[in-house]
């Protein structure tokens, strides 16, 4: 990789109240300060591979230079988060900013929650919070709900691929078993009244979790907002391998930054690769098609693969249909 020219991920455990557009703006105004940034048609694109609400933490990718490609992948990628439902109270942002809207004396027990997650397991629809970025005849949800507009949220189909409890809530009550074994903390819950649960889902692309603990709390003849929120996991890229915003800050000030930068191909682990000779790679950069037969070694790949050459460096995101490989989206590297 030219030290100059970076093109990557940066993983970014994102703090509470930073915006995503922010923590690009961070990422930027570091790769500015050690003159990595460029100017003019020479600048690096930064872009982020999801959003990331100013309330929740966690991981936050993102991609400079070249990987921007590859940023509408990252926000089709599935995700994972921990988030925790406090029972009792509904916001009119379904989070802790919000005005209450809804309260009741209900609170659920342990069981009553494992007894309801299976329901939201698997493909379900839900009505996403009208304090949202969704669009809405060409204006964002949250500034007509800002704006007192009545505003009508659609059904849409998303899946939950796993939900399950971390643990329950039993700081308040019992602060001596925060850290003990689950099996005595839910033999201690199972039957208590819970004030929150803290869950972990994996979620289809489209999630919205404010939504998701909304419907739980319902389903549980209650009422309920997310009161913490953290992503733990986006497409291939886990806690393990973010920043924090200080270790970000220390590039502006001279820290090498291969020392925090994953490459480029780190966000492709869930595809194939394949090297290709210097006439083969010479095509794809041009825009041409390969046939399958004139691919040495050929691999036998059927749809998306990474077309590499030298032995790793990315030349395209390529894809191989009926015999022909052609380019979904070329690396300039």
């Amino acid at each position: 990789m030219d030290a100059l020219r970076p093109h990557g991920w940066i993983i970014l455990d994102k703090p509470l109240e930073l915006g995503s557009t922010q923590a690009v703006g961070a990422v930027k105004r570091n790769l500015r300060e050690a003159g990595l940034l460029g100017k003019g048609k020479d600048k690096l694109k930064v872009g982020h591979g999801g959003t990331l609400d100013p309330l929740a933490t966690g991981v936050l990718p993102i991609a400079i230079g070249e990987a921007t490609k590859l940023c509408g992948r990252m926000l089709d990628a599935s995700k994972i988060y921990e988030f925790t439902i406090g029972f009792g109270a509904e916001t009119e942002t379904l989070d802790v900013e919000g005005a209450v809207t809804e309260t009741s004396d209900h609170r659920p027990s342990l069981a009553e929650v494992e007894a309801v997650l299976p329901q939201f397991t698997g493909p379900i629809e839900q009505i996403p919070p009208k304090y949202s970025a969704l669009k809405i005849d060409g204006k964002r949800a949250y500034d007509l709900a800002r704006a007192g507009v009545a505003v009508e949220m659609k059904l849409r189909g998303v899946t939950i691929y796993s939900l399950s409890i971390r643990h329950p809530d039993t700081s308040s009550r019992h602060p001596e078993l925060v850290s003990g074994s689950p099996e005595v903390l839910k033999q201690v819950q199972d039957d208590e009244a819970l004030e929150g649960i803290t869950l972990i889902a994996k979620v289809s692309k489209g999630t919205y979790i404010r939504s998701l603990a909304r419907d739980i709390a319902r389903a549980l003849n209650t009422v309920g907002h997310v009161t913490m929120l953290r992503r733990t996991k986006a497409g291939p890229f886990t806690l393990k391998q973010a920043i924090s915003l200080d270790k970000l800050n220390e590039i502006g000030k001279g820290a090498d930054i291969t020392d925090y930068l994953l490459p480029l191909e780190a966000g492709l682990d869930d595809i194939p690769a394949f090297d290709l000779t210097p006439d083969q790679a010479k095509l794809l950069r041009q825009g041409m098609t390969l046939d399958e037969q004139e691919m040495i070694g050929n691999p036998a790949l059927n749809g998306l693969f990474l077309a590499t050459e030298n032995h790793g460096s990315p030349v395209a995101l390529a894809e191989l249909v009926d015999g022909t490989v052609k380019v979904v989206r070329g690396f300039n590297m």
